[in-house]
């Protein structure tokens, strides 16, 4: 028999000293005891409390489901997501969150209200075998016990403010002009014809800019609608590093900063809203062109299963060529709409890239630039950037409607 005490002791402290080894071990032992999980809410209360702590730490709701997926597994995250509800239910979040914490519980399903989802989500990890269900609850434990401190991009629960009325938005012309952006990409990623999948690129890469170039104009106009944004983008296993460089190519060649915690798998965007929704929604678009991309010249090269240094080697060649074409593109589309306007840009683009520089050294005062050294593999490098030729994002004069 358990006594409860003990448990709770353990969940406390001593589960974050044990070794992967010895929390199979522990979790062996209370699985053949048959403890539940849910005994006298012990679990449930110091997952919680963990959390409460976790997000003083600067986490957001979808970091920590990244992690739990990153870390402990995919079987975690039911829980962590009935957690962030649960934590959303007793703090009134959908009432008092600011709007992109409010976003990221509707993106995990956990803005729902009623009752507490924890009890159901335990019990449906209990149907696991139970040595397994306490393995991945202690590793959950240890997880949110040990975040580390990362910058606080959105205030925490902790400064929230009293509950609020959220007014309906109408749809403006941002949005509109991410859904066609959103439309083109999504072309893009099921055509089979690579030539159909450059052109609408391309085309998603020129309205980008010249919505960005429409928005940096009213923005000088109005200089109080001026707002500089952040937003955190999860990059999943494996080449987590090569496909960092794919994220920056876009970042860069679209005048976002982009600052990565190497160890987390999480990137922070800072750059004008318009400009953070249409890099999330490319470079989302090219991770799933460059799988295709990558899989086609395994076939091409006879490989049945290529090495780790080649697909590596690949992403990187893709993510170099892919930038230099993003940038030329962007290049293009803004001096043909400065043409059009009869208007010289580029002071009006420096003030704004100096804002979003102003606002990522103040947020990251202590960021260091760093250069992978590495070898890479030739032959997976060159056919990286052959197939971002397929992908060209050069800027065309295409009609956009």
């Amino acid at each position: 028999m358990i006594d409860e005490a003990w448990l709770a002791g353990l969940l406390q402290d001593r589960a974050l000293l044990l070794s992967d080894a010895g929390i199979g071990e522990l979790a062996t032992t209370l699985g053949t005891a048959g403890v539940d999980l849910g005994t006298g809410g012990l679990l449930p209360q110091a997952l919680l409390a963990a959390l409460d702590d976790t997000w003083e730490r600067g986490w957001q709701p979808a970091d920590v489901a990244h992690a739990a997926r990153r870390q402990v597994g995919a079987g975690s995250v039911p829980l962590v997501v009935a957690l962030i509800a649960e934590h959303a239910r007793r703090t009134d979040a959908i009432s008092r969150a600011p709007d992109g914490w409010v976003a990221q519980l509707a993106e995990l399903g956990a803005r729902e209200a009623g009752d507490s989802p924890v009890p159901t989500a335990c019990h449906r990890l209990q149907r696991r075998a139970p040595a397994e269900a306490w393995r991945i609850a202690l590793l959950l434990v240890g997880l949110l016990r040990t975040t580390p401190r990362i910058e606080v991009l959105v205030p925490p629960p902790s400064r929230w403010g009293a509950a609020r009325v959220r007014p309906d938005r109408p749809a403006a012309d941002d949005d509109r002009a991410l859904r066609r952006i959103r439309g083109l990409l999504a072309k893009a990623e099921s055509t089979e014809f690579a030539e159909e999948a450059e052109a609408l690129t391309a085309k998603a890469q020129e309205l980008m800019t010249r919505h960005a170039v429409d928005a940096a104009l009213l923005a000088e106009a109005t200089p109080a609608s001026t707002h500089v944004g952040t937003r955190r983008v999860h990059v999943a296993d494996p080449y987590v590093r090569a496909k960092m460089q794919l994220l920056a190519a876009v970042a860069e060649a679209n005048g976002v900063r982009l600052v990565w915690y190497q160890g987390l798998g999480i990137a922070n965007l800072v750059g004008v809203p318009t400009a953070l929704d249409a890099v999330e929604l490319l470079f989302t678009s090219l991770l799933l062109q460059v799988s295709q991309a990558l899989s086609t010249a395994e076939r091409a090269a006879g490989l049945r299963s290529a090495a780790r240094t080649f697909r590596r080697a690949f992403l990187l060649g893709y993510a170099h060529r892919i930038g230099e074409r993003l940038t030329t593109a962007r290049r293009q589309a803004t001096a043909e709409a400065a043409t059009e306007r009869g208007v010289d840009l580029l002071p009006v683009l420096r003030s704004q890239q100096a804002a979003v520089e102003a606002r990522a050294a103040e947020l990251f005062p202590r960021v260091r630039a760093t250069r992978s050294r590495a070898s890479v593999d030739a032959g997976g490098w060159y056919a990286g950037r052959a197939a971002a030729e397929q992908a060209d994002v050069a800027a065309r004069r295409e009609s956009l409607d």
